[in-house]
């Protein structure tokens, strides 16, 4: 499997931004530890997703991608179809469901890709695809569960260890574990010795029981507001990687991602989505007892309405007593 992540690095070069590896002293004060942020918000699109979109439609012969691409995706991996497709002059469609964020929903349009919305309490967007894909001939490029995505996810573990150098602990947000997988088959071949930790929101833990149950869960009505994490389980193809190459799971609450998000926005000026900051919300509040470790931690995303964001902060009432 690194093997693919190599040619996707190479297929990438030139294309996605490599992100900054940023550190901050007060942050390792707080936790005991050197923490390295790889910065995947300052990625096109303002998500690791592109790299995965990228990598997969760019592999297509030109005649496939002639007909059209299909996807399905509550933000993230919309846009980063999107910008993709515009990139390489193919023609785009959507499925998003109807409470999607509408930064990322605007977002998402505006790159041209044709929106399809959907309830997801009563509508199956699997379905709504497949359909698609019987009638036009389009191609689905699924969100996490496919090789060629998790590859190009791979590539943002190589760049943060060819950066950083030795870690001793790598913290990945999980969703479908498109990104944990391919974090931990890069991290795992590079430092065999690196302890990969998946991350999940409280409310959205399906990977957290898979992972230590060795049975396939499914979490159908995950609400968090890590909302980017609410997948309703692992893929195929990411359930057995992330059993093989990563080390365990940890899970935060709603408490934690906003206080982590309200720290990286306020003291590190690092504009985060709740998505994005669970990673770090693991490493913040010492899910793990750690200390004088090398961390490295994936900032997966930054895109989140800042209309919002007051909003999101208000509700926590101890929010300040971290920062």
């Amino acid at each position: 499997m690194y093997e693919k992540i190599l040619k996707a690095a190479e297929r990438l070069e030139g294309i996605v931004h490599k992100t900054p590896v940023m550190t901050s002293t007060l942050l390792n004060e707080i936790t005991g530890n050197q923490i390295y942020l790889k910065c995947e918000n300052f990625q096109r699109v303002g998500a690791f997703k592109f790299r995965g979109a990228y990598n997969a439609i760019s592999s297509l012969s030109p005649e496939i991608r002639k007909k059209g691409i299909v996807v399905f995706s509550s933000g993230n991996h919309a846009m980063a179809t999107a910008l993709t497709c515009k990139i390489l002059n193919v023609p785009a469609t959507v499925i998003m469901p109807e409470d999607a964020p509408m930064v990322k929903v605007a977002a998402t349009k505006g790159y041209g890709a044709t929106v399809i919305s959907y309830n997801r309490n009563s509508e199956s967007r699997e379905k709504i695809a497949e359909e698609l894909v019987e009638q036009y001939g389009y191609t689905l490029i699924p969100p996490f569960d496919a090789e060629e995505i998790l590859a190009g996810q791979g590539t943002v573990a190589k760049e943060l260890i060819e950066e950083a150098g030795e870690l001793d602990y790598l913290f990945v947000p999980c969703g479908g574990g498109g990104l944990l997988s391919g974090c931990a088959v890069s991290t795992k071949h590079l430092l065999p010795k690196c302890k990969v930790i998946g991350v999940e929101p409280c409310l959205s833990d399906d990977a957290t029981i898979s992972f230590k149950t060795g049975v396939l869960h499914r979490a159908e009505s995950a609400n968090s507001i890590a909302d980017g994490l609410n997948t309703p389980s692992l893929g195929k193809i990411t359930f057995p990687l992330i059993r093989e190459y990563a080390d365990d799971f940890v899970t935060v609450s709603e408490n934690e991602i906003l206080t982590t998000m309200y720290y990286l926005w306020t003291r590190l000026k690092i504009v985060a989505e709740p998505s994005g900051v669970v990673g770090l919300a693991a490493a913040f509040h010492q899910k793990l007892s750690l200390e004088n470790k090398k961390i490295g931690v994936v900032i997966s995303g930054g895109n989140v309405d800042v209309k919002e964001v007051g909003n999101l902060f208000d509700s926590i009432p101890d929010l300040h007593s971290k920062t």
